[in-house]
């Protein structure tokens, strides 16, 4: 092979690095160091009255995680098709063991529907599908988890710097150690998995006695998600979805793109679909198709409101259908719907 000139391998290397992530250069224990890191450190002292000292040392202290930032570029929500992603959750171990944490906290999940107006089975399905029911919470130091993304990921680092900020925030007004905590790839942490603003926002002490903990404390967790569900405004004794026995093109007007319903259950009916007859025409529906067992075929379902608000959880229609089969699971005994 003929020798590149000068010139080119310079071209080349320029184009080379160019497409590296913006922030890839930062070595381990070097935030504090980098223009973005200085920038947070300001943001901190400035508008939250830290100490740059304090600041400056955690940021020092996080290490950036290549395997966090394989993680987020391929999630299950987007690399798995329907039954594939539904066979991780929609499991008889996972029943069995969603039954037992209901009629543990049978008072708990209770008292959270006479509040918020969510089923235990909705709140407890969420538990279930996040962290097998507290079982796994994640193995990432949340710092390494939000720095990671924060510094070194720019396709989000926006919004992961401010999870950082929030995590500080939320650290500093709970008493915890920002060093110590661990929790998802992407810094969601305890029962329910919540991000930090998230747990500023929506945790409660659901169980009276002071601390609004969802790190070690299924109570408060129970509460917490729950009051997440209703603040999204999950409607109580509205359904969720239902199969149709039935099936729509692809390219149908019927199947729309967004995740909000934008039609209404009447639309549907003067379409010819075998709606169920207790639904208002009013309501607003989405049509969803999924891919059935047989791979030549498809799951046809009608969802709802209240499918819509499980999705404002985890933005994908994959997983709230999945968490509405482990609720109707968990009422039932049955993995099937």
């Amino acid at each position: 092979m003929r020798s590149l000139p000068v010139v080119h391998l310079l071209k080349a290397l320029v184009l080379m690095l160019c497409g590296l992530p913006m922030a890839a250069t930062a070595a381990a224990g070097q935030y504090p160091q980098t223009p973005q890191g200085q920038a947070f450190i300001r943001t901190m002292v400035e508008n939250f009255g830290f100490e740059a000292s304090r600041v400056e040392s955690l940021l020092g202290d996080a290490r950036r995680n290549e395997t966090i930032l394989e993680s987020i570029s391929r999630p299950a929500e987007k690399t798995l098709d329907w039954q594939s992603y539904r066979k991780i959750f929609i499991r008889p171990e996972r029943i069995a063991q969603g039954q037992e944490f209901m009629a543990a906290h049978a008072d708990a999940l209770a008292r959270a529907e006479q509040d918020y107006g969510v089923p235990p089975e909705i709140v407890t399905a969420i538990i279930g599908v996040e962290t097998w029911y507290g079982r796994y919470m994640g193995k990432y130091r949340v710092l390494d988890a939000l720095a990671t993304l924060a510094f070194d990921y720019p396709p989000r680092s926006r919004f992961f710097r401010s999870e950082l900020e929030q995590y500080l925030l939320m650290t500093r007004e709970q008493g915890l150690d920002p060093l110590a905590l661990k929790g998802s790839y992407a810094g969601a942490m305890g029962y329910g998995q919540f991000i930090s603003s998230s747990y500023r926002h929506y945790a409660v002490d659901f169980d009276g006695d002071g601390l609004a903990d969802i790190l070690a404390n299924p109570v408060d967790a129970i509460g917490s998600v729950a009051n997440y569900f209703s603040a999204h405004r999950w409607q109580p004794g509205e359904p969720v979805a239902d199969p149709l026995d039935a099936d729509l093109v692809a390219g149908s007007r019927l199947l729309t793109r967004g995740l909000k319903p934008s039609l209404q259950v009447a639309d549907f009916r003067q379409a010819g679909l075998p709606v169920p007859e207790s639904l208002s025409p009013e309501l607003p529906a989405r049509a969803l198709r999924l891919q059935a067992e047989d791979e030549n075929e498809h799951e046809l379902w009608l969802t709802y409101r209240n499918f819509y608000v499980i999705t404002r959880y985890n933005h994908s229609h994959l997983y709230a259908m999945a968490v509405y089969q482990l609720a109707e699971a968990l009422k039932s005994g049955d993995d099937g719907v």
